[in-house]
């Protein structure tokens, strides 16, 4: 376990619930100290697409969480396709063989292990997810209610691709994805389509989004030229205990780059949707669920 000022962390290497195979890696972050009688709030921080724990933004945040109260647990989904080096997405047959129902199987897992961590309270939980982690987070809290969501640049739909390409996608049998970042071009098996169109209903984000009962903030960028502003305003309007925070200007990462300096502060977009996080986190370090 390392030990950074106020903040206790550790790094787990979990096997798959349903796959010996497939590993989730995990970060859990705590504040240093007893944890009250009462349990201290948890936060569960899902990444986006070609995302991973260790990406931009994503380890203040989860950092800034912990010196806030809570006991942050981050996690690279078991498809993110990261391996023994926290920042290199080397693992291309994990990638491979990724879909939307493996990664609310990884979610669902990362929720378990951190509603079960000594010292949490989890009747306290806050899931926060980007981009497609924010979609997953969607669905994950339709199903099993959390206490607060947070969600940044959320997509509105599971299907993002034309006609042709899935066409040439099933075709092929593979759909090749570029990633601008590294230059390396990604593969993604036929199986993730099938599995969008087979469970379909089950991945219905605005359909999950009107199911949920927990208050949600919705938090999306103007110039989002990734997933369009309007995703932010139709996953709002369906939620019923929903806030939105549109972010002027503001693109997909608000501001962040990979990599980015240890500082929330770095780009004035991500600021204010920190802050806007934070803030709405406030009420669950506070008052332990159902008792004020």
């Amino acid at each position: 376990m390392n030990q950074r000022p106020d903040v206790l962390e550790e790094r787990l290497v979990l096997t798959a619930d349903c796959d010996p195979a497939r590993s989730l890696r995990v970060r859990i972050e705590r504040p240093a100290g007893p944890a009250p009688v009462s349990g201290r709030p948890v936060a569960v921080v899902a990444h986006g697409f070609k995302g991973f724990m260790d990406w931009g933004f994503l380890p203040a945040l989860s950092r800034a969480l912990a010196e806030a109260g809570f006991v942050a647990v981050s996690f690279n989904a078991s498809g993110a396709g990261i391996g023994e080096d926290p920042e290199v997405m080397d693992d291309e047959e994990a990638f491979f063989h990724d879909t939307f129902s493996r990664q609310l199987t990884d979610f669902a897992q990362a929720r378990g292990l951190a509603r079960a961590l000594d010292g949490v309270d989890p009747r306290r939980e806050l899931l926060f997810g980007h981009s497609r982690g924010g979609a997953m987070a969607i669905i994950s809290a339709s199903e099993d209610p959390p206490a607060r969501l947070v969600t940044w640049a959320a997509f509105s739909d599971v299907d993002r691709i034309d006609e042709e390409a899935k066409a040439a996608w099933r075709r092929d049998g593979v759909l090749h994805v570029p990633n601008g970042r590294t230059g390396q071009v990604h593969r993604i098996s036929l199986a993730a389509l099938e599995d969008a169109e087979r469970n379909r209903e089950r991945l219905d984000l605005v359909a999950a989004a009107a199911r949920l009962g927990a208050p949600w903030l919705v938090v999306h960028g103007e110039g989002d030229a990734t997933v369009g502003v309007s995703c932010g305003r139709r996953l709002a309007a369906a939620g019923p205990r929903s806030e939105l925070l549109v972010i002027d200007g503001a693109d997909h990462t608000f501001g962040a780059r990979h990599p980015m300096p240890p500082d929330l502060g770095a780009a004035p977009d991500l600021e204010i949707a920190s802050a806007a996080t934070l803030a709405f986190g406030v009420p669950l370090i506070e008052t332990p669920r159902g008792e004020g």
